[in-house]
């Protein structure tokens, strides 16, 4: 995969002058990163153009049962097109089309009996205020699932009012559909609470602070369980003081968020302290948790050659054998 060099660009000599170009109007910058509303600490950690890889030890449900497997978390800052909804080639676009995001992927796979099921989710959030809604709401999320049964895709465009809607699917009764949804104010994606945990996702919350949102149903539990996509009331919540946490990866002092949607699953999340305040443990009411193994900062799209595989022991992970599926 060939990356641009939007993501690769290195801020970390300019960032007093990003900095103080975060106060320009956005219709007046030149450069999406100057648009940037995450604070000066952000290019501390983000701008060195390489992504952060975190693999966790995963526990899914699945036919009633829990399975183990493992998942990994992709985070790096974007520029996307926003008449397109994807990543933008430098050059090619009008700078009024331009939007800075932090692009999240999830990977899970685990096994079921005799086959596997490999799933990944794509949450794209603004890193700027976008069409009247603050840095932070989401902008694009997909999904799909791969089993041996079949394959199902689903994907969310978000505009100003409304959201576009397309999803594909080898089950019947939900083979092909498009449409759209509404989009109520303060409106947020479950899909996309990995990043909001962090604080790449709007609202941000004070310790001890509560906040009623609206909640759009995952894509991936959506397609999984053959359910429609509803908006529901979610409650969200950050503990007042800190809890210690211990997973593989070490003992750890963190913040936990909270998040219960009415009618739906409840999430606790427990995020280290400092920076890069990465997600030590999450796990939900119905089962799914993962636990942090390791994590690194790697420019993972260039070590796609014979070899490279072994830097997945650095993640605590092992390398696919010669006869897997």
């Amino acid at each position: 995969m060939k990356r641009s060099s939007w993501s690769a660009r290195r801020p970390a000599a300019a960032v007093a002058i990003l900095i103080l170009l975060c106060a320009v109007p956005a219709q007046a910058a030149s450069d999406p990163w100057s648009r940037v509303r995450m604070g000066p600490d952000f290019w501390k950690t983000w701008g060195d153009g390489k992504a952060e890889l975190a693999a966790y030890d995963l526990t899914f449900p699945r036919y009633g049962e829990p399975r183990h497997g493992t998942a990994v978390t992709i985070f790096i800052p974007e520029v996307f097109s926003r008449t397109l909804q994807v990543k933008a080639d430098p050059g090619k676009h009008p700078d009024t089309d331009l939007v800075p995001v932090m692009k999240f992927n999830l990977v899970q796979d685990f096994p079921t009996g005799i086959y596997d099921y490999n799933l990944m989710t794509s949450a794209f959030t603004t890193l700027s205020p976008e069409e009247g809604r603050p840095a932070g709401a989401p902008l694009k999320v997909s999904f799909s699932g791969q089993e041996w049964c079949g394959q199902v895709f689903a994907e969310l465009l978000f505009d100003a009012a409304s959201i576009r809607m397309e999803s594909r699917s080898y089950f019947d009764g939900e083979a092909d559909r498009s449409g759209r949804l509404d989009y109520p104010a303060d409106g947020m994606s479950e899909d996309a609470l990995l990043s909001w945990a962090r604080g790449f996702a709007a609202p941000r919350l004070a310790p001890g602070e509560r906040r009623e949102v609206p909640m759009l149903t995952s894509l991936a539990f959506a397609r999984m369980h053959h359910q429609p996509l509803a908006w529901r009331k979610a409650t969200l919540s950050r503990a007042a003081g800190p809890s210690r946490v211990t997973v593989p990866a070490g003992s750890f002092e963190a913040d936990v968020y909270r998040v219960a949607i009415e009618g739906g699953r409840s999430w606790t999340f427990h995020v280290e302290r400092t920076a890069p305040f990465r997600v030590i443990r999450w796990e939900s009411s119905d089962g799914e948790k993962g636990e942090l193994l390791r994590s690194a900062r790697l420019a993972y799209w260039k070590m796609n050659g014979k070899g490279k595989e072994s830097a997945l022991t650095g993640l605590g992970l092992r390398p696919r054998g010669a006869r897997m599926p």
